[in-house]
């Protein structure tokens, strides 16, 4: 049997540029409204018949806000980023560049005292590759851009390094298909359209 995972990112708590790592602020207004205007679109994944989403205020609520009434899966929480939690990319280089262009150029190194990129990245697939599949075969999961990512690079078999090159917006899905070891990235559109979030 095969399962169908669809990943929802949570809604953003902050202007881009402002992304601090392992965010945990709830929802801004901003970010509440943005769930509101998707949630005719994105309310029928409610009927999946496993819900789940990362333990970040935003995530949860975003969840909450799109009727999924998610369960918190802990394996889905961002990337321990050590002492640079709470920082954004810009203030972490400004204090310490050459450890972030180590930490950018090695997915083993933790120089910031955390986890890997490589360790995050098996720990986001071990949750994928572990799903019940007796429960059901279609899953939605509301996480943060980073957790996705990771889940892509891992669907896919990729290297590390392509993790960079992902870009995943807030509220955006992405739906990978399979089973443990062997997924597939799923492309789906209304009528052949694009899906508009």
């Amino acid at each position: 049997m095969q399962l169908r995972v669809t990943f929802v990112a949570a809604a953003r708590s902050s202007p881009l540029l402002a992304e601090r790592f392992e965010d945990d602020r709830p929802l801004d207004q901003a970010g509440w409204d943005e769930v509101q205007r998707a949630a005719p679109v994105l309310l029928p994944l409610a009927a999946a018949e496993l819900r789940y989403c990362s333990p970040t205020p935003r995530s949860r609520t975003t969840g909450d806000g799109l009727g999924y009434t998610p369960l918190v899966q802990l394996a889905l929480r961002d990337c321990d980023m050590g002492r640079w939690r709470g920082l954004t990319l810009g203030e972490a280089m400004a204090r310490e560049p050459a450890l972030v262009d180590t930490w950018l150029a090695d997915p083993r190194s933790t120089p910031h005292g955390g986890e890997s990129l490589l360790s995050f990245i098996s720990r986001v697939g071990g949750w994928l590759d572990t799903r019940p599949i007796e429960d059901g075969d279609r899953i939605v999961a509301v996480a943060e851009p980073s957790v996705i990512r990771a889940a892509l690079v891992y669907a896919l078999k990729a290297p590390p390094s392509t993790y960079w090159n992902i870009d995943v917006r807030p509220l955006s899905t992405t739906t990978v298909t399979g089973h443990a070891g062997r997924w597939n990235l799923r492309f789906d559109g209304a009528g052949g359209q694009p899906r508009r979030v």
